[in-house]
Order: C-alpha cells, then sequence, then structure tokens
C-alpha cells in the first residue's frame, strides 16, 4: 500500500484551487462534477513529479453532514485544526520567500527547530500548513 490522497476541507473551491496552483505552485491533477451525486465536485491538486495528492472537498450539507455539523467544520478549520498538510523543501528559507513573493500569507517566519527548518501558512479557508526542511535524520 501506498498515501495516494489526503483531504483538506476547503470553503470555496475555485478560490482553493488558485491558491493551490497559483500561489503554492502546485498542479492540477482532476476537477470532475458528478451530477449524477447533486453536482459533487472531485478536485484534487499535486506536487509536480508526485504521486500523491490533495483533495480540496467542499464542506458538505445535508445529507451527508447536518447544518450544526457543517458548521463545527467550518469553526475549526477557520481555526486552523481541521487539518494539516505538510509540505517538504530542500530549502525553507528560499521557499519561504518564494510563496511569500506570491501572496501567501504565512503564520510564522522560518526558524529552526530540533527536527529542521519550518515556518507556517493558512490557505483561505484557514486550513493550517506547514513547510519544513527536515533534517536528514528526520527524514523518511
Amino acid at each position: 500500500m501506498k498515501v495516494g490522497t489526503a483531504q483538506l476541507w476547503v470553503r470555496d473551491q475555485d478560490e482553493a484551487l488558485e491558491f493551490w496552483t497559483k500561489k503554492v505552485g502546485l498542479e492540477l491533477r482532476v476537477d470532475v462534477s458528478l451530477p449524477e451525486l447533486g453536482g459533487f465536485r472531485w478536485l484534487t491538486v499535486g506536487a509536480p513529479g508526485q504521486d500523491v495528492t490533495v483533495v480540496l472537498m467542499a464542506i458538505p450539507g445535508e445529507p451527508v453532514m447536518d447544518a450544526e455539523t457543517r458548521a463545527e467544520v467550518g469553526n475549526l478549520m477557520s481555526k486552523g485544526f481541521a487539518g494539516t498538510i505538510f509540505l517538504a523543501t530542500d530549502d525553507c528559507r528560499s521557499d519561504y520567500e518564494e510563496l511569500k513573493s506570491r501572496g501567501v500569507e504565512f503564520t510564522s517566519e522560518p526558524e529552526e527547530t530540533p527536527y529542521g527548518v519550518d515556518c507556517g501558512f493558512r490557505d483561505p479557508s484557514g486550513n493550517s500548513i506547514r513547510l519544513t526542511q527536515v533534517k536528514p535524520e528526520f527524514a523518511p
């Protein structure tokens, strides 16, 4: 087995797609709407040259989620606690500057940690994203 897909809840799939492709630099993998499922949209992005994708999943309404659960997911997401994506890099400081120049707003600047160099940002939906340059002894 291998990891194929991870998921992030997003408030607006079009906004999320633009952020992840134009600002972060991932590429569109799949964008399909399924009329037989009420127009459900399967939207995925991924890093060039890598098989793993990220589903940019709209928070569903009824019958998948009741209004209270949907609101709870939205609340957790806006606080950065509904999911985290860790982006690995060979040069955290350089990628930080590149993403910042594209308009990504960071919540923390690159800093030395026991496991490498790390910084964070949020996507337009509030999801927490970490950009990490991992020391070799912590790398997979």
